[in-house]
């Protein structure tokens, strides 16, 4: 991505930020980090976040999808002989379409199908005050409403870098050019 593209979907996640009411210290706001998968395709498929600690027992996030935006179909499996990492997404604003591995049909998401591999349609829909925790090793995928979504995330270790993604395409870590 573009360093100009990164520092506009940083000040669009500050937008969000503020209609959660989510306050954000100076530092953190210079912390959030614009994922687009290696797609270059960041207004479909990624997601900004904000990690306030990650240590080795637990992690907080607060995470931005900007409206139809999706964070592509992935799980979190084991690494270094621990356990794949739990997660409760809590939403903050907005509607949160939240698909996991389950019975749901793919013709009954109300979801928009992102240009991605998916194979997960079991659909938990979250709007402000609700959550849903996701166990280790669970294929899922995410993506936000018409008017966006904020999202925390409290879960136990986060290792990104090891996350499995459906489409072998998608790349965890962005690549930024000036």
């Amino acid at each position: 991505m573009k360093r100009k593209d990164i520092e506009s979907r940083t000040l669009t996640a500050l937008e969000f930020y503020e209609k959660a009411a989510i306050v954000l210290s100076e530092k953190e706001k210079g912390n959030i980090e614009v994922c687009d998968f290696g797609l270059d395709n960041v207004e479909e498929i990624g997601l900004q976040i904000l990690t306030y600690i990650n240590t080795e027992r637990v992690c907080a996030k607060e995470m931005v999808l900007t409206p139809g935006q999706t964070c592509p179909e992935h799980m979190h499996v084991a690494t270094d002989g621990k356990e794949g990492k739990e997660e409760t997404f809590r939403c903050r604003y907005g509607k949160v379409y939240l698909y996991v591995s389950g019975n749901g049909k793919k013709e009954d998401i109300k979801a928009k199908v992102p240009p991605t591999d998916i194979s997960v349609f079991t659909e938990v829909i979250l709007n402000p005050g609700q959550q849903y925790t996701i166990m280790p090793e669970t294929l899922h995928w995410f993506q936000a409403g018409e008017d966006g979504a904020v999202v925390s995330e409290f879960s136990t270790k986060s290792t990104d870098e090891t996350d499995v993604f459906t489409d072998k395409r998608i790349v965890r870590e962005t690549k930024i050019e000036d």
